[in-house]
């Protein structure tokens, strides 16, 4: 009797544990080559080391975005770099061949990227708030949002399957704040993943080291060696300081000895769509944080 009570234990842990350890599929979804990787890719890269599917979606091709280069030529050079990014970050990255700088939230567009988070099967969407400096983003932004209960709902898109729930929605960071500032529901320390993240940044050298550099007025200060190009990249990102909103929210999920030694972190807020998680279900859909 006692044999058969420990077979039943041994039996239930082993379902708990691989309910608890199965693979989560998370889709983050940018408007351009490079968007996803600077504000997600030290989470993401966690996600990756720890087996779950992580898929960065461009949804235009960055063809534009450049003071020299443009076009064809430009789109191919970017779709490059968003390959090899996502080698270095352990992770699939899909560009889509919308020009850039003209991207709409259009029927089509919502329709490519219902499509993407179903083909994907995504537990977790992120995307951009529709409140941004670039046309692109904000677009970018309001095609998740419009996609967000339509995922679900068989007679849309009816060349792929429906997803059977809804996802977890959220936005990843920006520092805009009107009409409403970005609230950080939930914080992943990433000082384990930071080398990871630059790395995946470094890969986009067209736009760090190039066209976003020219933009700040710091072409002149670029190294050109390639160690002492990324370490220039390096301060940059790391220069970045985690603040008092975020350190309360990291103590929330960490506790508070943990969290005042964190250093590095991003952040997420939950969007008003799709499943709306209690704080077990955010604990289960980032693992990281226990």
């Amino acid at each position: 009797m006692r044999r058969i009570v420990l077979f039943v234990l041994a039996l239930f842990f082993v379902l708990v544990g691989n309910s608890q350890n199965r693979q989560l599929r998370i889709i983050a979804i940018g408007a351009h080559p490079d968007d996803c990787d600077s504000k997600f890719g030290g989470t993401a890269a966690k996600f990756a080391e720890m087996g779950h599917a992580v898929k960065f979606l461009s949804l235009t091709n960055g063809d534009a975005g450049h003071q020299r280069e443009g076009g064809g030529a430009l789109g191919k050079r970017r779709r490059a770099e968003a390959k090899e990014a996502g080698r270095r970050l352990g992770v699939e990255y899909d560009v889509l061949d919308n020009h850039d700088a003209e991207l709409l939230p259009t029927l089509q567009v919502r329709h490519q990227v219902i499509r993407k988070i179903r083909e994907w099967d995504a537990d977790i969407v992120l995307g951009l708030r529709p409140n941004d400096y670039h046309p692109d983003h904000r677009n970018a932004g309001k095609v998740v949002q419009d996609a967000a209960y339509l995922v679900i709902v068989p007679n849309v898109t009816p060349d792929t399957p429906p997803l059977k729930k809804n996802p977890l929605f959220l936005y990843m960071q920006d520092h805009f704040q009107k009409p409403n500032p970005f609230s950080p529901d939930i914080v992943v320390a990433i000082d384990d993943t930071i080398e990871k993240k630059i790395n995946g940044m470094d890969a986009h050298v067209s736009q760090f080291y190039e066209w976003l550099a020219w933009v700040d007025g710091k072409l002149d200060e670029v190294p050109e060696g390639k160690a002492e190009r990324r370490e220039w990249l390096a301060k940059r990102v790391k220069g970045r300081k985690i603040s008092p909103v975020m350190r309360k929210s990291l103590e929330k999920w960490y506790g508070a000895n943990k969290a005042k030694n964190v250093q590095y972190a991003e952040a997420l807020e939950i969007a008003e769509y799709g499943l709306q998680p209690s704080d077990d279900e955010i604990w289960k859909l980032f693992p990281m944080l226990r």
